[in-house]
C-alpha cells in the first residue's frame, strides 16, 4: 500500500473490525534463495509508548517512522478515546493532547493492546487521574502490573485494583505526583516506561533504580527529552528524572526495530541467502549477531546503519538463554529456534523471561523439526531438512518464527495465527516477496488468491 493519508475518525486505521486478519494464511513455497535489500522499518515497541508519551504534552507531536501495524492502529484508539487527535500520512503520526476529555480508557481496547496500559503512567502525571483496565496482548505468559502500581505509589498515588480495572489518584491538592526512589524487583520494560513517563512532570527527583536497559527505553527517554524533560542515565540500571512543570512540542524518528531486522538475518540465514538491511542500529543487534557469528554465518558491518549477511558454509548448533538487554532478546527465541532446528548437533535454548514462550516448539515439529521441551527449556537436535505441513503462529514472535521455517522447508507451507503476525511485522509478507521469497496472502478456502498489504488491520 502506497503511503498516504488515511481517512479515519481518528486519523489511523480502525481495527475493530478485520476479518481478514483472522480469515487468511500464508502460504510460502521453500527452498528459494532471498536476495536484495531490505528496508527495516520503526521499532513497534518504541512507536507504541511515545504514541502514549505524547499525552505527557498539551502541544502538537509528530512522530516519525512509524510502522503500519494492528497495534499502532488499536493504540490510535486508545489516545483517541481519551480526547485525542491523530492524524496518519504514511509512516509519520501527528498527535495532539492538549484536550484530554477523560482519564477512563476503553476496556475493550486496552484489554487487546498490553502497551496501552503505559498510558496510566502520563494520564497521571497530566490530570491526576487515570483508569487503566488491566492489559491483554499475546499469551506468553504473566506479565503483571505489580510493578507500575508500587511504582506509582511511592510517587505519591493511591491505586485501588478492582474488577479488572486499576484506579490511580494524586489525592492532595497539587494533584502532582511526587518524586521518589524506586527500586524495580525486576527491570522491567513497561515498569521503567511507565514511571519514567510519570516522573517527567512531577515535583522533584526520582531515581528508578534496577530500571530496564532496553534501546526502546533510551528511545523514549530520548523523546521526552525532545519535549523538554530532564532525564539522566536511560540505557543503565539507573534513570534519574528531574521533574518539569509541563513539556513542549516536538518532532521525533522512532528508532529501526531491532527485531524485524534480527527476524530477516535469520530468514537469510536459514535460506543460505546474502542480504542487505538498512536502517539498523548494529549495537541494538549484537546478541542476535554474536549468535549468528558463533553459528557459523557471515555478517558484515556494511555502514553505520547497514548490515551485509551472507551465506554460511555449515551451521552449526549453539545454546541460548534469554535475557534482559543486553542479553539474549526473548522476541528472537522462536524464530532462532526456526534456525536450530537444521543446524548440525544438538541446542539447548532456555526462556528465562516468559514461563509460556516455547509453544512454537511443537508447531515446528509439525515441519520435521526434532525438539523436546522441559520445563522452560527446549532441546533441539538439528534435522537434514524440514518439509511442509499446516502451522499456525501461537503469538507474535511465533508466527514470525514459522514463516522463518515455512522458508527454508521443501513443498507448501500453510501458517495460521495472521492477526498475531500482523501486531507486530510491518507489511512482512510483502518485504519477503520483494526480496525473492515465493509468499502469498490468501483467504482460506478462497478459489483465489488476495493479495493484501501485510498488514491485515489496515485496510486501505
Amino acid at each position: 500500500m502506497e503511503d498516504r493519508i488515511i481517512n479515519t475518525s481518528n486519523g489511523l486505521p480502525k481495527t475493530n473490525s478485520s476479518p481478514l486478519a483472522d480469515s487468511s494464511v500464508l502460504k510460502v513455497w521453500g527452498g528459494r534463495n532471498l536476495d536484495g535489500h531490505v528496508t527495516i522499518s520503526g521499532a513497534k515497541n518504541s512507536a507504541l509508548v511515545l504514541m502514549a508519551g505524547a499525552l505527557l504534552c498539551s502541544g502538537d507531536c509528530r512522530i516519525r517512522n512509524v510502522p503500519l501495524l494492528a497495534d499502532v492502529s488499536r493504540m490510535g484508539e486508545v489516545l483517541s478515546a481519551l480526547g485525542m487527535r491523530l492524524k496518519r500520512d504514511g509512516n509519520i503520526i501527528d498527535i495532539n493532547a492538549s484536550e484530554i476529555t477523560t482519564s477512563k480508557a476503553p476496556y475493550e481496547l486496552v484489554t487487546q493492546l498490553r502497551a496501552s496500559f503505559f498510558a496510566i503512567g502520563p494520564l497521571l502525571a497530566r490530570l491526576g487521574e487515570a483508569q487503566m483496565p488491566l492489559p491483554g496482548g499475546c499469551a506468553i505468559g504473566a506479565r503483571p502490573v505489580d510493578l507500575h502500581v508500587r511504582g506509582l505509589q511511592a510517587m505519591g498515588a493511591e491505586v485501588q485494583i478492582e474488577h479488572g480495572i486499576c484506579n490511580a489518584r494524586v489525592t492532595d491538592g497539587s494533584r502532582r505526583l511526587k518524586g521518589a526512589k524506586i527500586y524495580l524487583d525486576l527491570p522491567s520494560v513497561g515498569a521503567t516506561e511507565t514511571l519514567m513517563m510519570a516522573a517527567t512532570l512531577a515535583d522533584g527527583e526520582t531515581i528508578i533504580e534496577n530500571s530496564a536497559r532496553e534501546p526502546e527505553v533510551v528511545d523514549l527517554a530520548n523523546f521526552c527529552i525532545s519535549m523538554g524533560a530532564k532525564i539522566e542515565g536511560a540505557g543503565t540500571s539507573k534513570i534519574v528524572i528531574q521533574g518539569v512543570p509541563q513539556l513542549h512540542s516536538t518532532d521525533y524518528n522512532v528508532i529501526p526495530d531491532r527485531i524485524e531486522a534480527g527476524t530477516f538475518l535469520l530468514a537469510a540465514a536459514i535460506t543460505r541467502s546474502e542480504l542487505i538491511l538498512s536502517p539498523v542500529m548494529p549495537e541494538h543487534l549484537m546478541p542476535v549477531i554474536a549468535k549468528l557469528q558463533e553459528i557459523g554465518v557471515p555478517i558484515i558491518e556494511e555502514a553505520p546503519d547497514c548490515l551485509r549477511i551472507k551465506p554460511a558454509e555449515i551451521l552449526k548448533a549453539t545454546d541460548i538463554d534469554t535475557m534482559p538487554h543486553p542479553g539474549f532478546p526473548t522476541d528472537m527465541q522462536a524464530p532462532f529456534m526456526s534456525l536450530l532446528a537444521i543446524a548440525n548437533g544438538d541446542s539447548i535454548i532456555n526462556e528465562t523471561v516468559f514461563e509460556n514462550r516455547l509453544r512454537h516448539a511443537s508447531e515446528l515439529n509439525r515441519l520435521g523439526a526434532d525438539i523436546r521441551v522441559k520445563g522452560n527449556s527446549a532441546f533441539v537436535r538439528g534435522v537434514s531438512e524440514l518439509s511442509g505441513a499446516p502451522v499456525e503462529g501461537t503469538d507474535l514472535r511465533a508466527a514470525a518464527a514459522m514463516v522463518v521455517a515455512g522458508l527454508a522447508a521443501s513443498g507448501e507451507t500453510t501458517i495460521k495465527g495472521l492477526n498475531y503476525l500482523d501486531r507486530g511485522y510491518d507489511r512482512f509478507d510483502l518485504k519477503l516477496q520483494k526480496i525473492g521469497a515465493k509468499i502469498e496472502r490468501i483467504e482460506e478456502n478462497a478459489e483465489s488468491t488476495q493479495e493484501t498489504n501485510g498488514a491485515a488491520s489496515i485496510s486501505g
